[in-house]
């Protein structure tokens, strides 16, 4: 199931800026580098008008990845922008054979491992009138382990100018040409039929060198309208091999794609070659299926919705929500419904939100995905983290949460009506816990969502959002249905306090994601800063009480303040 739109999955907010040496130094997760970025050249000098390779090398920390040029369901390529001197041409990236890796949830995925090399071709003007000349690049990439961790460099290359030159870095370069897939053979060496059956591509390949290897595997390059579930082999007979290339959404006339032939001895062997198909040798008469309809997609953005009401970042919210269905158990059925009501605007509100914002990036040439976005940005995880935990310290009755009084008055003239906000806020900050997470059905609706137009975007968001809501909003309009639930009494309280806990658990997962992005120093500061967070709180539920003196809820909130501020 695709997981995350193309590449797409691309940088959106938040390409953290934190290299910009000439040896870019990336990310630090718990003390040490994540990447390595440096540019290599294959040659001492540059002779006018002569061809060289460059490379871009990143040399990643054990156990993480970044990505190939198509990354699979998740994940985004690594991109290379040069700043090269006017008349010089530079051709596209030479990508490696990939890895590829399943994660669990069936998260198919293609890239590298320890290290790789992007190579491309520079070939400088005939006439050069300096010594030397600077390369400049900006290097992104998206590294990953558990989490995943935008980065990037700004890099320089300096190389003399002179009639005659020398190779150099012959080891590297010798090690990743030959990695590089090569083009389709002759015919009397492999034979390529595609065939189109229902919604699948089907690719027959005939060789008897590829019936020599025992790992074969095809690695798609589908364009950017196109997206492909999982190849598999589906037969294999002597020189005979058939793939299986699933189609989630595809124009009717397809009938082929690019992609790659890998072969090894084993999966991901070091020995393993490729054969790169550019276009179909030979295309068989089929009859093409047409491409699932907008309404399948947004039927599986509902379903994703649902779903996500039971994903790990979302239940703590949820379950403070059933919480207020048991204490409004035997209320009229229209505050009950009232309530949901919020609820469900509340969801709609940060869903509609997040598609707008979506829509403008992409609409300003930006590279657009699910979820992920807001947790590569450090500042939004702390926000988030700062929530997380005073949620958590009113359910530990640390504190309460209420409005100040004049605005009480003026804007919720009924505790109803303040019932209501608290309800619309319950859903938005469901909603910002649940954007991180993916469901079943979701990977398939976005990826096709965000490679259609705004509308088709902002459609898929407001189905998603009805999915979610649609429990609560079906549980307040039929209020018979809680008498399902506990009755309430003494054992809320117990329940409500281990709410809290949940959200607490939460809160760790958040300083885990800190501390990958700011490494060690980052997390204990963060933690400090929550401590700070907490002591605020304390101070405002034991001495910010209607029965103190305003002179006194004055000075603590300036104590709070000061306090706040002064720890940032």
């Amino acid at each position: 199931m695709r997981i995350a739109s193309k590449s797409s999955v691309y940088s959106l907010l938040c390409w953290l800026l934190v290299a910009v040496a000439p040896h870019g130094l990336a990310q630090t997760y718990q003390g040490k580098q994540l990447v390595r970025a440096e540019l290599l050249a294959d040659t001492t000098a540059i002779v006018p008008g002569k061809s060289f390779t460059v490379g871009l090398l990143l040399r990643m920390a054990p156990g993480w990845h970044t990505y190939w040029k198509f990354s699979g369901d998740a994940g985004l390529p690594t991109e290379l922008k040069w700043k090269l001197p006017p008349g010089w041409k530079i051709s596209d990236i030479r990508w490696p054979i990939p890895l590829k890796t399943i994660d669990p949830g069936d998260i198919e995925t293609y890239g590298y491992e320890n290290e790789v090399l992007l190579m491309q071709e520079i070939t400088p003007p005939s006439n050069l009138d300096t010594s030397s000349a600077k390369l400049a690049a900006e290097a992104n990439w998206l590294v990953c382990e558990k989490i995943c961790i935008p980065g990037s460099a700004t890099l320089q290359l300096d190389l003399p100018v002179a009639s005659t030159s020398q190779p150099a870095n012959t080891d590297v370069f010798g090690r990743y040409r030959g990695l590089v897939p090569q083009n389709w053979p002759k015919p009397d060496v492999a034979r390529a039929d595609w065939s189109r059956v229902g919604s699948d591509l089907r690719l027959k390949i005939t060789s008897e060198t590829l019936a020599k290897y025992p790992a074969i595997d095809f690695f798609p390059l589908p364009e950017q309208d196109t997206i492909v579930g999982h190849p598999a082999v589906q037969s294999r007979n002597n020189n005979e091999i058939v793939f299986r290339i699933p189609l989630e959404s595809a124009p009717k006339d397809l009938s082929s794609i690019a992609g790659l032939v890998v072969f090894a001895q084993q999966p991901n062997g070091d020995d393993r070659a490729a054969w790169q198909i550019t276009s179909a040798p030979a295309v068989s008469a089929t009859r093409p299926a047409p491409a699932r309809g907008i309404f399948t997609f947004l039927l599986f953005g509902f379903l994703g919705g649902i779903i996500l009401n039971l994903m790990p970042c979302v239940l703590p919210v949820i379950s403070l929500k059933i919480f207020g269905f048991v204490q409004q158990a035997g209320q009229s059925r229209q505050k009950i419904f009232r309530s949901g009501i919020a609820f469900t605007i509340g969801i709609f509100a940060w869903f509609i939100a997040l598609a707008i914002l979506l829509i403008a990036l992409k609409s300003a040439g930006r590279d657009v995905t699910w979820g992920g976005f807001q947790f590569t940005n450090p500042y939004f995880v702390l926000a988030l983290s700062v929530i997380v935990l005073v949620f958590a310290l009113n359910l530990f009755g640390v504190f309460e949460i209420a409005l100040p009084q004049s605005v009480t008055r003026s804007l919720l003239s009924t505790s109803e009506r303040e019932d209501m906000l608290g309800s619309f806020f319950q859903g938005v900050f469901a909603t910002v816990l649940a954007t991180p997470c993916t469901a079943p059905f979701l990977g398939t609706a976005l990826g096709f969502a965000f490679t259609q137009s705004a509308a088709v975007i902002l459609a898929m968001f407001i189905a998603i959002a009805a999915g979610m809501s649609a429990p609560y909003l079906l549980l307040s309009a039929q209020p018979a249905w809680l008498r399902f639930l506990p009755r309430p009494g003494p054992w809320m309280l117990h329940v409500k306090q281990f709410m809290g806990f949940l959200l607490l658990a939460t809160l760790l997962f958040l300083l885990y994601v800190l501390g990958a992005q700011r490494g060690l120093e980052g997390a204990i500061w963060a933690s400090c800063f929550l401590l700070v967070i907490s002591v605020a709180c304390w101070m405002k539920g034991a001495f910010v009480v209607p029965t103190a003196s305003l002179a006194k809820r004055s000075i603590v909130l300036v104590l709070v303040l000061v306090l706040v501020i002064g720890s940032g």
